[in-house]
This record gives C-alpha cells, structure tokens and sequence, in this order.
C-alpha cells in the first residue's frame, strides 16, 4: 500500500515538475524521491516509504518546481565516477565537463603525472582525475572561499592539494614552471548579458559563469599560463562556451607554443573544449 502511494507521489510530482518548466521532470522527481526515501533511484520499486515521506517529498518538489538546483536540494552532484558535496555559493559541476574528463583519461601518462586543475570549484574535476590516478600530484586552484570550502570536504582522505589563487594571476604556481603534464580548466566563460535557465542564473555563482562581453576573459589567462606551466608535451583542456571554440582555439594557436590544438564536442555534440599539446 505505501509503495503504491510512493508510486503516486512520484507520478504527481512529474506533473508538478512538467508544469514548471524543468526539464527532466521524471528523472528529478524520482531522484528526490530517492533522496528523501535514503535509497537509490533504481531500489525505489523495493522501497516502502516512512510515514513523514509525503511531506518532506512535497516540500522537495514545490522547491524544485521554484528551479531551485536539484543538487541543491540534495547536497550532492555526481561527476564521473565520484560525487561531491554542492549547494549554494559554488558552480554545480555538469555532465558536459565529464567529456573533458574522460579525454584526459584517455591519454598515455605517466604513473605520476603532475595535473594541475584551474578554476576547481567543488573540486570535482581535480577528484574525478585523482581517483583514476590516485598516484598523481593533483594541484587545484580557486579563489572563491565559499568553493574552497566545498572543494575541502570533496577532497579530505585525498592527496589532492588546495591552493587559493586568481587564475589570472601573471606568475600563477611559478614554481611549477615547466613541469605540469596536464592542465585542465572550466573556467567563467559565459558572455555577459546571455540568457540563462534559472537553476544557473539564480544560483550558481556569478563569479564561476561569466568570462566577460565576449565570454573569453578568463580563457585567455588561462592559455598564457598553460604555455608558461606545462613541460614540452604536456596536454592542456579548456571547457569554452559553445559559441567560443573558434575563439578558444585561435587563442591556443596565437600564444605560438602549442601543437595539436583541437576542437571537440561533448556528449550532445556541442563544441565543448578545446585541447593542446605543449610543442618542445
């Protein structure tokens, strides 16, 4: 009986969620369900619900229904193989990253490479690389204390290093000069004045969206200390928004060290990166 209330709830709330305007109503609706039932999505049809589930469940929902961030409500964000703690004042890592990510996994290195992860935020990219190349030195920079504070817990029980900086910064990591293997980043890089949903443009952190008029500020910093930061044949990747590809590359081609500088897509066929090698 109470499993087939689950089973209403959770048909209700995809209609709540529908009308709003979120966009997977159905997946929402039954990962908070989930959430709130302290079980996997897929063990829901095992679950028999508590007497308090209808109405912490509906809270839930009427909030997302507000676009409040589904990782929000649930204080975690999946990325890759790992999860990370989220909530409000840092960027809520997404799916089209972990094209990025699984292009560096793809590539030959060596047993302990040196990786170093700009713009860190959760720190979620900079863990989702350590925990496949637990060997590695894993350097991630930020400068926002309210993302550095997340990125803490993310990475405690990881060799996973903090560091607080602007990555705009002309002698960022200097002492690092030359000897990184691969640096990635997801910088600020939406124009300003673009339209956003709400989940981003209410609350993620200004600070960790926009790249300035023409959503390229930051990326070119960014490029400058990748030429500067990575040893002769190491690999550089750089999220971009997805009308800055061309842009994105013509900066890499322009700083006139990289090689190999290539344009690519993510999941949904966006331009979504763009990657380098260091030339010699």
């Amino acid at each position: 009986m109470r499993t087939r209330r689950l089973h209403h709830a959770i048909d209700a709330a995809t209609a709540t969620l529908a009308r709003a305007g979120v966009g997977s109503p159905r997946a929402d609706a039954e990962l908070l369900a989930a959430h709130v039932a302290g079980t996997d999505r897929g063990r829901l049809a095992l679950v028999d619900p508590g007497p308090d589930f209808v109405e912490q469940y509906e809270r839930l929902v009427a909030r997302r229904a507000d676009r409040v961030p589904l990782q929000h409500l649930t204080g975690t964000a999946a990325f890759g193989a790992v999860t990370v703690q989220v909530g409000p004042g840092v960027f809520v890592p997404r799916p089209e990253t972990e094209s990025l990510l699984a292009w560096v996994l793809a590539q030959p290195l060596s047993h302990q490479p040196t990786i170093v992860d700009l713009c860190t935020g959760s720190g979620a990219l900079a863990l989702a690389l350590w925990h496949h190349r637990p060997a590695a030195r894993v350097i991630a920079v930020d400068d926002s204390d309210e993302a550095l504070a997340y990125a803490r817990r993310n990475i405690r029980e990881t060799s996973v290093e903090l560091v607080r900086a602007d990555v705009t910064d002309t002698d960022l990591l200097a002492d690092l000069d030359g000897t990184v293997d691969v640096l990635v980043a997801n910088p600020p890089y939406i124009p300003t004045g673009a339209r956003l949903e709400p989940e981003v443009a209410e609350h993620d952190p200004p600070h960790a969206l926009f790249g300035g008029q023409d959503g390229m500020a930051v990326v070119t910093h960014l490029v400058t200390s990748a030429a500067r930061l990575l040893r002769p044949g190491g690999l550089c990747a750089v999220e971009h928004d997805d009308t800055t590809s061309a842009a994105t590359v013509e900066a890499f081609t322009r700083a006139a060290r990289f090689v190999d500088v290539t344009a690519r897509h993510d999941l949904t066929g966006r331009p979504r990166f763009v990657t380098a090698v260091r030339g010699g």
